[in-house]
């Protein structure tokens, strides 16, 4: 099976790569069996976002960390469960990002997510659990925008 995007959604983010700030991430939850086996993958691209039609993916500032691989097939139980700590496993992945040691890609400051600003709704047939209230103050705190 190719690999097929269980989930993904567009949401405000900043990062900047190879000196171009980005502006704007695409999530995914992504997954591709092969021969009986399964894997799903979480990922993150970070892109300019320059304006609001904007939505060129960039490549070089694409991130991935595998979640699961074994036997099997797919899973809506799995996949729900997967998405139940999504948002942590983007954030560990974009927080990390200037640790990555992909030639050519310099990551100049870490990329974080803004988890209450999606840029378009959900594609894939799953949404992410609900922000609560403590998560949205922590994340206003990080973004800046909580007086």
């Amino acid at each position: 099976m190719d690999p097929v995007n269980i989930f993904e959604q567009y949401y405000a983010a900043e990062m900047t790569v190879n000196g171009r700030p980005r502006h704007a991430a695409l999530v995914m939850l992504i997954a591709s069996s092969e021969q009986g086996r399964i894997s799903y993958e979480a990922a993150v691209s970070f892109f300019p976002h320059d304006d609001e039609e904007d939505y060129a993916v960039s490549y070089d500032a694409y991130f991935t960390r595998v979640l699961f691989e074994g036997k099997g097939r797919r899973s809506p139980k799995r996949e729900k469960e997967l998405l139940g700590n999504f948002r942590q496993v983007i954030d560990e992945i974009a927080e990390n990002a200037e640790k990555d040691e992909t030639p050519g890609r310099t990551v100049q400051t870490p990329g974080k997510v803004c988890w209450d600003r999606p840029l378009r709704p959900a594609r894939g047939g799953y949404e992410l659990p609900p922000l609560s209230d403590e998560a949205e103050e922590e994340n206003a705190e990080k973004d800046g925008s909580l007086h």
